[in-house]
């Protein structure tokens, strides 16, 4: 398909994406921004979330390295981390710190701002592509409202002082979990879509660090990213210890220190937030915070409740519209998903502008259901877990019994799975996919082998014949030794290294 004009609502990481999709089938694509975009890479109003960590998972990567050739050279030159986390992150699981060993995945670590300024950079080397900053969308126009033979015609905007208008063949909605597109459709005569919520009230609150210099680290620092998971004990402990806790590595020798939780208030001040690192339970992170220097000051955030608009479900969708991103579909932020998400619904417009004639209803209608088994990746895994609290808002909240059935299973499942991948290549690989949206959860859940692994490397722990140690003591450093191809003493268990143990000289 060819069209003349393609405006696209938004100019974030899913906005870009679907502009540099359009500019393959359009002869201009304009992208409406409200903010003065930032020449270099800098926080700006309409991304408050860029002050947290971003995860660009492996799908991502290749969605957006498909839309956008280069990408991730560009952002690896510009100064992001192609790290494998299973050997350059330290986790601290239920029963201590994880062995470090070689894993089939990786990923690459940066700034959310970073990305968002070499999509940018990427944007401007394609000349059908025209960004005008500093505009406000304030309407659509459309014709035949809620009828089949209903169309979204173009876009209302203001500049400045100035109102103006913009005809389009195609109009892309990418403003995010704010959007005002809904509401005028429905001032137009559409029906409001549907709408799936599940809010697990989930806070999180991130403060920017420069490490100290390299040479100034203690030999212990080997790991570049710390992972500190919530307690599992339901004793007396601190509130710290129920926080999801990620000392996240950046460009330029700097971190972000996050710390997140389910339904607890977070420190909103400095010294709020440096009392806090102290009390995460493994002590090391409090250390590692300690050694370097704030940057920055402390950032919250709450608005984080998942949120799907079905489009897929209207009788008539309107055509000439497409929403991507947040503005259909925002997740719970603690699980990387949603500029994956974005790239890859933008991956699913390209191929259907490149396979069909016209962008009919029958177009739409398509676009919205490839658009849904896509996203019904990620929601599902989001459900999985936000579904176990008690205290969880919305449509997605299930009856008690399940509730207490995933809150009780979920922890243990999740830790089986990763120790069984210390030793079980499948069972590692399958939750690898899973993880970066390549599988589903419903396939893994389908799959005999990836059960059969876990299975036997249970009943390997309980008679003791488990190779690769674990649960190492999180008062005390992640040991740095590489488990890859760990054997074992001869004749004698490592199972259950527990706390005390000390490995790294193994």
């Amino acid at each position: 398909m060819r069209g003349r004009t393609a405006v696209v609502l938004g100019g974030s990481v899913a906005g870009l994406c679907a502009a540099g999709v359009l500019a393959r089938h359009f002869d201009e694509v304009i992208v409406l921004e409200r903010d003065r975009l930032p020449p270099g890479a800098e926080h700006r109003r309409g991304v408050p979330q860029s002050k947290h960590p971003h995860f660009l998972l492996n799908s991502g990567r290749r969605a957006i390295g498909e839309i956008f050739p280069g990408f991730e050279e560009a952002l690896i030159a510009a100064g992001g981390m192609h790290l494998m986390p299973s050997m350059d992150a330290a986790y601290c699981e239920n029963d201590g710190w994880a062995p470090r060993k070689s894993g089939s995945m990786t990923m690459v670590y940066s700034s959310r701002v970073l990305i968002e300024r070499v999509l940018r950079d990427k944007v401007r080397e394609l000349p059908a592509i025209e960004v005008r900053e500093g505009v406000a969308v304030t309407g659509l126009r459309s014709t035949g409202g809620g009828t089949p033979r209903g169309r979204v015609e173009g876009v209302e905007y203001r500049s400045g002082d100035e109102d103006g208008y913009l005809p389009a063949d195609l109009v892309v909605d990418a403003l995010g979990r704010g959007s005002s597109v809904i509401d005028w459709l429905e001032a137009a005569g559409w029906p409001a879509p549907p709408e799936r919520t599940l809010d697990a009230k989930v806070t999180y609150t991130s403060r920017w660090y420069d490490l100290p210099p390299a040479d100034r680290r203690p030999e212990t620092w080997w790991w570049k990213h710390l992972v500190i998971t919530p307690t599992q004990d339901t004793g007396d402990h601190p509130e710290e210890h129920e926080f999801l806790s990620n000392f996240f590595p950046i460009e330029g020798d700097r971190a972000i220190v996050c710390m997140g939780s389910w339904g607890i208030q977070m420190p909103r001040r400095a010294d709020e937030f440096e009392a806090a690192v102290d009390r995460v339970r493994a002590t090391t992170f409090g250390r590692a915070a300690h050694a370097c220097t704030p940057t920055s000051e402390v950032h919250l955030t709450r608005s984080t409740g998942n949120k799907w608009r079905r489009f897929d479900l209207l009788d008539v969708p309107p055509v000439g519209l497409v929403s991507i991103g947040d503005s259909v579909c925002a997740f719970n932020p603690f699980y990387a998903q949603g500029m994956s998400a974005a790239a890859r619904s933008a991956l699913i417009l390209g191929e259907m502008l490149r396979e069909r004639g016209a962008a009919d209803l029958a177009f739409f209608r398509e676009f919205l259901t490839r658009q849904k088994k896509s996203l019904d990746v990620p929601w599902m895994l989001a459900m999985a877990r936000d579904q176990a609290y008690d205290f969880a808002t919305g449509s997605e909240v299930v009856a008690p019994w399940r509730r207490r059935l995933a809150a009780r299973l979920s922890w243990p499942i999740f830790n089986a799975i990763n120790a069984t991948s210390r030793e079980d290549p499948y069972v590692e690989q399958t939750f690898a996919q899973v993880f970066n949206l390549d599988k589903s959860l419903r396939q893994m859940a389908a799959d005999p082998r990836f059960w059969f692994g876990i299975a036997r490397y249970k009943l390997r722990q309980r008679l003791g014949r488990t190779v690769v140690p674990g649960g190492f003591d999180d008062r005390q450093d992640p040991p740095g030794t590489d488990f890859t191809g760990y054997t074992g003493p001869a004749g004698a268990s490592s199972a259950g290294a527990g706390r005390g143990d000390d490995l790294v000289g193994a």
